[in-house]
């Protein structure tokens, strides 16, 4: 009735990423995912529609003038929060939806894979093609010493990709693992400027490509209404996030650049999600929002300080509103590509570091 002292311990910020996390019903049967509440979700296509239709928006709620073809939102509650709904047409999403999958997690840019494996070469194509990861010291019989072991954090590969049945028939006792799963195991990949996890910090000194200037491009015209006129945008690194089944973003702030005068730009691609922000503290309680494939938020100044995160996505039929993307994906040769991001969201973060 009071609920228990572990609720009572428990943060804002944590109660809410445990109101919405993905939790199943106790079953022997097929896993049933628990009913969630989602009557508190703000859900800014329907606010775009009314807003549309008859001009009005709900309490809290408060529509800048742009000049992208939708409305771009704030909430009073959270200075420098912009939310634009259906931002990218669903082409570009395709598209940013591709690189995201074959050309981002390419070396020299790092992935959460590389302190295992180091660089991997043509992840998303060796899924594809049903390929396992060997060690290639292993698999090519050769006993290195440890002097000739280079260090797997660097752009020279100490693992690739082999057709199953040949390698299985070369190597026997090695340890392998298949590309798809490694592929649903991505969960981050860098551009641009690199991000030093262990140390929180840019490295600059990593190797790495540029960003591509069609998503620098694209950056600067979506972080507009943040800049006064004539200030531009310039973006010097992004982290692309990879979410599956069940999987999450805890509460954080991204503190790490500079000047927090400039955006974050955050896109949106795939399965529907959950999104909170809260305050300066995880005590505050956050604002919840779906955001959606095409959907883009900006934060800045005073936004950058509030903590934020992502405890679900949607990856069933009824909620995931995948529907757009599917019929582009429709072609042969882009079934991987369907059959990746129909049970999958993809988050491409963008900034101006210095």
């Amino acid at each position: 009735m009071y609920g228990s002292t572990e609720d009572a311990e428990r943060t804002a910020f944590r109660n809410a990423e445990k109101k919405y996390k993905l939790y199943y019903e106790n079953s022997r049967k097929k896993k049933q995912p628990k009913p969630v509440d989602l009557s508190d979700v703000i859900d800014f296509k329907s606010i775009s529609e009314s807003y549309h239709g008859n001009g009005e928006l709900p309490s809290g709620i408060f529509a800048i003038p742009c000049d992208f073809d939708t409305p771009v939102f704030c909430l009073e509650s959270h200075p420098g929060f912009y939310f634009i709904p259906g931002a990218l047409p669903v082409e570009e999403q395709c598209r940013w939806i591709k690189e995201s999958l074959t050309s981002f997690p390419q070396p020299p840019n790092r992935t959460n894979h590389n302190a295992i494996y180091g660089p991997l070469q043509d992840l998303f194509a060796a899924a594809k093609d049903n390929k396992v990861l060997i060690p290639e010291e292993q698999y090519c019989g050769i006993n290195n010493s440890e002097a000739e072991i280079i260090q797997r954090d660097i752009n020279v590969p100490t693992w690739n990709f082999f057709e199953q049945s040949g390698a299985l028939s070369k190597v026997v006792t090695c340890k392998s693992v298949p590309a798809s799963v490694l592929l649903r195991k991505l969960r981050w990949s860098t551009l641009g400027l690199q991000f030093d996890w262990s140390k929180r910090s840019y490295n600059i000194s990593l190797p790495h490509n540029k960003i591509p200037d069609a998503l620098c491009l694209l950056a600067e015209r979506l972080a507009a209404p943040t800049l006064p006129l004539g200030e531009v945008f310039q973006a010097e690194a992004a982290i692309v996030n990879y979410f599956g089944l069940g999987d999450s973003l805890g509460g954080h702030l991204d503190d790490m650049e500079k000047d927090w005068s400039k955006p974050i730009v955050s896109m949106s691609l795939g399965c529907k999600g959950v999104f909170l922000i809260g305050g300066k503290s995880r005590e505050v309680p956050p604002l919840a929002m779906f955001v959606r494939s095409g959907d883009v938020i900006l934060m800045e100044g005073q936004a950058r300080e509030c903590f934020h995160g992502v405890p679900r996505i949607f990856t069933d039929k009824e909620h995931a509103e995948v529907s757009s993307l599917e019929l582009l994906f429709s072609d042969e040769e882009d079934s991987a590509f369907l059959e990746y991001i129909k049970t999958s969201r993809i988050n491409i973060n963008i900034r101006q570091v210095f």
